[in-house]
């Protein structure tokens, strides 16, 4: 019973980590949303990481654009559209520690007990993509989706396109809201 249970909360945290961080205005009829342009100032570079580069903004814009029009919105010139899309990432240095115990006990006629304690510590970078749709006309954001995930290096271009389209996917599988009437 106690391996079903860890099993069970081992899938749900996978679960949640794949969930991406939502947030909309409940005011706003997405329905009215059917073309988009890029914010101009949309920009991932200047975080200060080898990882975000002009080649990773470029997948970001490909991988977003691709997906928005799969959803049946139209790409348009800046001063045209309904929303505006800015994107922003950020990566933080995390420190993973575990500490292992391990005991021993005597033997012959010896008394007590001895341990023995390991901590190991790993550091690690996560990164963060949020995706921003501001309304052109209110110029007000309407909606923000967000995902966070372990950055891996060395990874090939295909990697990180396949890595990218499917953080992408799963920010804007909450993109539009459904709306409850």
């Amino acid at each position: 019973m106690k391996n079903l249970f860890l099993a069970a909360t081992v899938l749900v945290l996978a679960a949640c980590a794949k969930t991406p961080d939502v947030d909309y205005d409940k005011t706003v009829d997405f329905t009215n949303y059917k073309t988009f342009a890029w914010l101009p100032e949309a920009t991932l570079a200047g975080t200060g990481n080898y990882q975000i580069s002009e080649l990773t903004e470029k997948r970001v814009q490909d991988a977003v654009t691709e997906k928005l029009q799969q959803q049946g919105m139209t790409l348009v010139p800046a001063a045209e559209a309904d929303v505006l899309i800015n994107y922003h990432a950020s990566v933080d240095t995390k420190m993973d520690v575990e500490t292992f115990n391990t005991g021993y006990g005597a033997h012959w006629n010896n008394w007590g007990m001895g341990y023995n304690t390991q901590t190991t510590t790993r550091e690690y970078e996560v990164g963060t993509l949020v995706l921003d749709v501001v309304d052109q006309n209110t110029n007000q954001l309407v909606w923000r989706g967000a995902r966070e995930g372990r950055l891996l290096k060395n990874q090939s271009p295909e990697a990180r396109n396949e890595r990218i389209n499917e953080v992408v996917t799963t920010i804007l599988s909450g993109f539009p809201p459904e709306t409850v009437k």
